[in-house]
C-alpha cells in the first residue's frame, strides 16, 4: 500500500472513529485496512492509534502525525483542484462593477470577444460611482481608481494609469482664452468630477514646484461623459483622466491646456477576493482584460 494511501486511511479513520467506515469510504476490505495501518506504524516506528472492538483514539504520536497529513492531503487537493480548473470549460454568472464611462467605452465593447472564448460565461456589469462596498458585498470584480486597498483580504491587477488633464474645446479657448499658471485656472469655469459642492482642491507639480488651486465648479457631475458632453460645446475647463477623453483629445475637439504642469494620475485596478485558487470565470475574464489592455496599449497612450 503506498504511502498516501496509507495516510488517507489514517485521517479517514481518526474523523470517522472507526477503521470499517474508513475502508468503506476508500473502498477497501476490513483486513486490508487493517494491514494498511500496521504497516504504517511499523514503517514509522511507532504506534499512532489505540483501539479497542468499541472505539479507537490517538496516542500522542498520532496527534501529531494527524496534522500533518491533514495539511499535505489539503495541499494535494488545492493541487488537483487548480488542475482541474484548467481543463474545465469556465462557465457561469461574471459579476463586475465599474463606472458608467469606463463600462461603455472600455469594458462592454471586449464581451462579445470574450464572450466568443468563454460562451459558458455570462457578463454582468452593474455601473456605479460607489465601489467601496462592492466586493464585500459578493460582486466578482470592482473595476476602480484606487490604488491600494486597505484590506489585505482583497487582490489587485493593475489595467492602467492614466494622466489626469485640464482641457478645453478649441471654441472655448478662441473665446476666452487658455490659462498659462493653474492659479489662473479660478478664474475660469471649470468643469468637475465630484459629489461636494465645495471647492476642489487641485494640486499641479512641475519640476519641484506644486501649486494648489481650489476650484468652485461652473458644472459639477459624478459621471465623465457628462462633463465632456459640456466641454466639447465649450462649457468651460474640464479636468478628467485621459481614458475618459483620449479620443477627444486625438481628434482634436479637445485641447490640453498647461501643458507644462502635472496632475497625480489616477491607476485603473480590477479587485477581486483573494483565494488560494480563484474561480476560473473571474481568472479568465482578469487575463483576458489585462491582455487586452497591453494590446492597445492603454497606458502609453494615456500618460504621454
Amino acid at each position: 500500500m503506498d504511502r498516501l494511501t496509507q495516510m488517507e486511511l489514517f485521517v479517514q479513520a481518526v474523523e470517522l472513529g472507526s477503521i470499517t467506515r474508513a475502508a468503506e469510504k476508500l473502498g477497501l476490505s476490513d483486513p486490508v485496512a487493517s494491514r494498511c495501518l500496521s504497516q504504517l506504524e511499523q514503517r514509522l516506528g511507532a504506534r499512532l492509534l489505540e483501539r479497542t472492538t468499541r472505539r479507537l483514539w490517538l496516542t500522542e504520536a498520532g496527534r501529531a502525525y494527524l496534522q500533518h497529513c491533514v495539511e499535505l492531503l489539503a495541499g494535494i487537493a488545492d493541487a488537483d483542484a487548480c488542475v482541474s480548473e484548467y481543463s474545465a470549460q469556465p462557465s457561469g454568472v461574471l459579476s463586475l462593477t465599474s463606472s458608467p464611462s469606463f463600462a461603455m467605452m472600455h469594458i462592454a465593447p471586449v464581451v462579445p470577444e470574450f464572450r466568443r472564448s468563454y460562451p459558458g460565461i455570462s457578463v454582468h456589469i452593474i455601473t456605479t460611482k460607489h465601489h467601496e462596498d462592492a466586493i464585500e458585498s459578493g460582486v466578482d470584480i470592482a473595476v476602480r481608481t484606487r490604488p491600494v486597498e486597505p484590506d489585505s483580504g482583497i487582490t489587485v491587477r493593475k489595467l492602467a494609469r492614466a494622466r489626469y488633464v485640464p482641457v478645453a474645446s478649441p471654441k472655448y479657448l478662441a473665446e476666452y482664452g487658455a490659462p498659462t499658471t493653474p492659479k489662473e485656472l479660478e478664474q475660469h469655469p471649470t468643469l468637475i468630477y465630484g459629489f461636494s459642492r465645495e471647492f476642489h482642491p487641485h494640486s499641479f507639480s512641475r519640476g519641484d514646484t506644486i501649486e494648489t488651486v481650489r476650484l468652485r465648479p461652473a458644472l459639477l457631475a459624478t459621471e465623465g461623459r457628462v462633463l465632456c458632453a459640456a466641454a466639447l460645446e465649450g462649457g468651460g475647463i474640464l479636468l478628467q483622466p485621459m481614458y475618459t477623453i483620449y479620443e477627444d483629445v486625438k481628434a482634436g475637439r479637445l485641447v490640453p491646456v498647461l501643458a507644462d504642469w502635472e496632475l497625480p494620475p489616477v491607476v485603473i485596478n480590477m479587485a477581486c477576493h483573494t483565494r488560494k485558487h480563484q474561480p476560473a470565470k473571474i481568472r479568465v475574464f482578469m487575463d483576458f482584460l489585462l491582455a487586452h489592455f497591453a494590446r492597445l496599449d492603454y497606458e502609453r497612450k494615456w500618460m504621454e
